[in-house]
C-alpha cells in the first residue's frame, strides 16, 4: 500500500470511527443538561438560598442581644470628672469598659410569626426553584420536538427529490430515444430543481432548530446536536382513545404543580406577616443586664499616686440587671397603617392564587379538548396519507406508460407530500399534547428530581 493510499484509508477509518462516537441525544438527557447548565435557573436558586438564609436567621433573632463596649478619653481644660463629677482644671484620660445583654421576654409574639413567615417564603423559593426547572424542561421539548418534525420533513423531501431524479432520469432517455418531445424534459428538470430546493431549506431550517436546542441546553463548544429519531424515540406511540375528565386531571395537577405551591405558601406566609404587624400594637417587655468599669487618672491615693489599673477596674466595677416595658399609644397611627397594609397584601396573595388556579384550570381544559381534536386529526390524516401514497403510486405507473403528463404527475406527488407532512405534524402535536397532560396527571414525565 502506497502512501497515498494509507493516508486514504486512515481518514476512511476516521470518518467511520467518528461517525460510529457520534452521540445522539434523548429528550431526557436533553433536559437534564439544561437544568444543570441553564444560567435563569441558576439565579433562581440563589434566591432560594438567600430566603434559606433568612429563615435561619428568624431563628437566631430569639437569641439574647450581647454587646461589647470599651472607650478612651483625652480632656483638656475645664471639664468634669467621671468618676466623682468634680469639676477640674487639669487634663486626664479614663477608659470605660462595658458588656450589656437584653432579650425579649414580649412582643406580641412578633418572631415566632417572622419564623413562620419566612419558613413558608423559603418553601415557596423552593417551589419556584421546580417550577423553573418545569418550564425549561418544556421549552426543550418543544425544540427537541421541532427537530424531530424537520427531520421528517427532509426525509419526505429527499424522498420526493429522489421520486423528481428518476423521472428525470426516465424522461432524458425517453427524449434521447425520441419517445417524448423535449418539453417534457423541460419540466421534469423544473420539478426536480423545486424539490431540490425544499431539501435545501429543510437542511436549513434543521440547522436552525438546533441551534435552538443548544442554546436552551445551554451547550457550548458544540456546533450541532443529534437526537433521536421519531422511529426511536420510545416516547411516541399511537393514541388512546379514553376519556379524558379534565375535573380530574385538575384537582390531581393542584396538589403538585409547584406554582400554585408557591403561591399557596406565600398567601400563608402574608397570613403570617399579618400577625406580625399585629404584634406592633401589643406592648413589649424585654429584660437587659450588664456590667460596666473603668480607669480613671483622676482616681488618686492619699500621697498623690494614681491608683493602678488593676484596682481601679476591680473597685469601679459595677452590675446591673432590670425589665423594660414599652407599651406603644401612638406613633402617627403607623402601627394600625401597617396592619391594614398587611391585610391588602394576603388579599392580594390570595387572589393570585385564585389566579394561578384558574389559568391552571383553563391550560387544562384547552389542553383536553385540543387532544380530542388532535386525536381525531391524526386518525384523518392517516388514512388521507394512505390514499394519497396509493393515488400516486397509480400516477408514477400512469406516468410511465404515458397515460398523464408530468403536471399531473406532480400535483399528485405534491399531494401525497403535504398529507405527509400534516400527519407527521399532527403526531408530533399529539405527542406533546399528551406528554403535558400527563404531566399534569402527575405522570414522571421528565427525570427531574423534585426533592429539594
Amino acid at each position: 500500500m502506497n502512501y497515498k493510499n494509507k493516508i486514504v484509508y486512515f481518514l476512511i477509518c476516521l470518518a467511520i470511527n467518528t461517525v460510529g462516537a457520534q452521540e445522539y441525544w434523548s429528550l431526557d438527557d436533553c433536559v437534564t443538561y439544561a437544568i444543570q447548565h441553564n444560567l435563569e435557573l441558576k439565579d433562581f436558586k440563589y434566591t432560594e438560598n438567600a430566603n434559606q438564609e433568612t429563615y435561619k436567621q428568624s431563628f437566631r433573632d430569639l437569641l439574647p442581644n450581647i454587646s461589647a463596649s470599651s472607650n478612651y478619653n483625652i480632656r483638656y481644660g475645664r471639664s468634669v470628672d467621671p468618676n466623682n463629677n468634680a469639676i477640674v482644671n487639669t487634663d486626664f484620660f479614663s477608659n470605660n469598659y462595658s458588656l450589656n445583654a437584653s432579650i425579649d421576654i414580649f412582643q406580641g409574639f412578633q418572631k415566632q410569626n417572622a419564623i413562620k413567615a419566612s419558613k413558608f417564603l423559603y418553601k415557596a423559593a423552593n417551589q419556584e426553584v421546580l417550577h423553573q426547572k418545569y418550564l425549561l424542561a418544556f421549552r426543550v421539548m418543544s425544540a427537541f420536538y421541532d427537530i424531530q418534525f424537520i427531520e421528517g420533513l427532509l426525509l419526505i423531501s429527499k424522498q420526493q427529490e429522489e421520486v423528481s431524479q428518476n423521472n428525470f432520469d426516465l424522461v432524458k432517455r425517453q427524449v434521447e430515444l425520441g419517445q417524448k418531445a423535449k418539453a417534457d424534459l423541460y419540466e421534469a428538470e423544473a420539478a426536480l430543481l423545486a424539490d431540490q430546493l425544499l431539501v435545501t431549506q429543510s437542511n436549513n431550517n434543521l440547522i436552525a432548530a438546533k441551534l435552538k436546542l443548544m442554546q436552551e441546553m445551554n451547550l457550548q463548544d458544540a456546533t450541532t446536536i443529534s437526537i433521536t429519531s421519531i422511529a426511536e424515540d420510545k416516547n411516541l406511540k399511537e393514541p388512546e382513545h379514553n376519556i379524558l375528565s379534565q375535573d380530574s386531571i385538575y384537582n390531581a395537577a393542584t396538589e403538585f404543580i409547584p406554582i400554585i405551591k408557591a403561591q399557596a405558601l406565600r398567601a400563608e406566609a402574608a397570613k403570617k406577616q399579618l400577625a406580625v404587624s399585629r404584634g406592633n400594637l401589643y406592648p413589649r417587655l424585654s429584660f437587659f443586664a450588664g456590667y460596666q468599669t473603668g480607669y480613671f487618672e483622676t482616681n488618686i491615693m492619699d500621697n498623690g499616686e494614681v491608683i493602678s489599673f488593676r484596682d481601679q477596674i476591680k473597685d469601679n466595677a459595677a452590675q446591673f440587671v432590670g425589665v423594660s416595658l414599652d407599651v406603644p399609644i401612638s406613633n402617627g397611627w403607623s402601627n394600625r397603617s401597617r396592619v391594614k397594609q398587611q391585610k391588602v397584601e394576603l388579599m392580594r396573595a390570595k387572589n393570585n392564587l385564585d389566579i394561578q388556579k384558574q389559568e391552571l384550570f383553563q391550560l387544562i381544559q384547552q389542553l383536553v379538548q385540543d387532544g380530542e381534536a388532535l386525536k381525531t386529526e391524526y386518525q384523518q390524516s392517516s388514512q388521507k396519507m394512505k390514499a394519497q401514497d396509493l393515488t400516486f403510486k397509480v400516477a408514477q405507473k400512469k406516468y410511465e406508460r404515458g397515460l398523464i403528463n408530468a403536471i399531473e404527475l406532480n400535483q399528485s406527488k405534491n399531494l401525497l407530500a403535504n398529507a405527509q407532512n400534516e400527519n407527521l405534524q399532527v403526531q408530533l402535536r399529539l405527542k406533546v399534547n399528551e406528554s403535558t397532560l400527563d404531566f399534569y396527571k402527575g405522570l414522571p414525565v421528565f427525570r427531574i428530581n423534585t426533592a429539594q
